[in-house]
């Protein structure tokens, strides 16, 4: 599951600003800015911003002992 920080990473990567995942997730810039903030998201939600960044070109990378993170894949388009 995404936590804040790697949300905050990819659209850094990407300088995608809080409208722009919300466009691309389709759901609210308040609701990004909440769950960037640490507030819960819900699961359908997660996943609507995980895939709109995978569909981007990000990978995110799960925690294997040197921490979560994000990186830049091929985009699935």
């Amino acid at each position: 599951m995404l936590n804040a920080d790697q949300i905050r990473m990819a659209r850094a990567a990407l300088r995608w600003g809080v409208r722009d995942l919300a466009s691309r997730a389709n759901i609210t810039a308040a609701t990004v800015t909440r769950i960037e903030a640490g507030r819960p998201g819900y699961a359908a939600t997660l996943e609507a911003i995980q895939v709109a960044f995978e569909a981007a070109g990000i990978e995110f990378i799960p925690e294997n002992g040197g921490g979560v993170g994000v990186r830049f894949s091929k985009p699935r388009d």
